[in-house]
């Protein structure tokens, strides 16, 4: 709750997006905050004059006047200098980090910003401001550390998103050696089965990459999707041929129930979500068990479960097992559903981009890993 409830602190947000100003507001309000939007950098310069705000949250990119500006002219006003300002952008990188500390902001939030994330930070920033001298050079020490850190934090996403990028030509090269090998009548039939084995493991490689580049151009709002009749048999059929090899290194049955002829949606995109699936699935199905791909119309939508026969996950870490980099123990010493933790958070990313939504469901034994499509074909 705000820190007090007979006069609660009042916080300008300024910016240019409705559905962000709403969401701020209603989240803040439910706090006991008292509230005033700008829909713009002069609207929002001049109602800080009026209203003489407790906090600032401010969009870094706004038509005419930008963050950066308004954050600058606010810490030229009177009253200007000590008021907190939080800067919220999509824009997740050393340079607009640096630029929002240049320009004199406080602290520093990546859309889509979470409504708990955003209550907290702006408790701290009323906190920070109310700190007499002494403890003030505490929180200065404290902030250039974080701010240090923060920074290390960006420009590792930054090296990990070249590395990456770079990573895709010579696993493609290595994949294509190995088809060339597989297809040669004059290699011994070992050296063909070896080949078979690094195309599997770079089509592995191939995804973890793909996962890593989607998931990133989400958090910059960049992950789109072109829709068009995905035929959705020949989808399923290309994804067993992909892990085949995978599949039968466990003697594991891939079954499939498809009663679905086509689904709109982004083909690319779509085949890694069924991929990713059923790559977890072989991860955790016991060996000479089976996994199963089954598509049907749901509640005016489409519908695609991936289930197998391994440890299932509890219900309390349903949620938490679609973030990056979740490994998820069923506990009790039963075995552990463990991965990279990438390919479920890619899907989570694809599938609401397609504004569908997933989930995991009880086996019995196993997990039922759930996907609903809107049916828009």
């Amino acid at each position: 709750m705000a820190d007090s409830p007979a006069s609660p602190a009042k916080i300008l947000v300024v910016d240019d997006n409705e559905q962000n100003r709403a969401l701020a507001r209603l989240t803040l309000e439910e706090e006991g905050y008292e509230v005033v939007l700008a829909t713009g950098g002069e609207e929002g310069i001049r109602a800080f004059e009026e209203h003489a705000p407790d906090c600032v949250l401010l969009d870094v990119r706004m038509p005419g006047t930008d963050g950066f500006a308004v954050c600058a002219r606010i810490r030229a006003m009177p009253g200007g200098a000590h008021v907190p300002v939080v800067f919220f952008t999509a824009l997740r990188d050393v340079d607009t980090f640096d630029a929002a500390l240049r320009a004199g902001g406080d602290d520093f939030l990546t859309k889509p910003v979470r409504p708990t994330e955003l209550v907290l930070r702006v408790q701290a920033a009323l906190k920070l401001r109310r700190l007499d001298e002494t403890n003030r050079e505490y929180y200065d020490l404290v902030r250039r550390q974080r701010d240090d850190l923060m920074r290390l934090e960006l420009q590792k996403e930054r090296l990990m998103a070249f590395v990456v990028h770079d990573l895709k030509n010579p696993v493609s090269t290595v994949d294509l050696h190995a088809q060339l090998l597989m297809r040669d009548k004059e290699a011994p039939e070992r050296v063909r089965e070896a080949a078979s084995v690094i195309r599997d493991e770079m089509r592995a490689l191939m995804r973890l990459i793909l996962n890593l580049l989607d998931i990133s151009k989400s958090e910059e709002g960049r992950l789109a999707i072109s829709p068009a009749d995905v035929d959705v048999k020949a989808l399923v059929a290309g994804t067993f041929e992909a892990l085949s090899v995978r599949a039968k290194a466990k003697a594991i049955t891939l079954e499939s129930d498809v009663r679905v002829d086509s689904v709109r949606g982004d083909l690319d995109l779509l085949r890694r979500v069924v991929e990713n699936l059923l790559d977890n699935a072989l991860r955790h199905a016991p060996d000479g068990s089976s996994v199963r791909v089954a598509l049907a119309r749901s509640d005016g939508g489409v519908e695609i479960r991936v289930s197998d026969r391994g440890a299932g996950v509890p219900k309390e870490l349903r949620e938490s097992i679609f973030e990056r980099f979740v490994q998820v123990e069923s506990g009790y010493g039963a075995a552990t559903r463990a991965g990279r933790g990438l390919g479920l958070a890619f899907c989570r990313l694809a599938v609401e981009a397609h504004g569908g939504r997933i989930w995991v469901e009880d086996g019995a034994p196993g997990a039922v890993f759930c996907v609903r499509l809107p049916d828009v074909g």
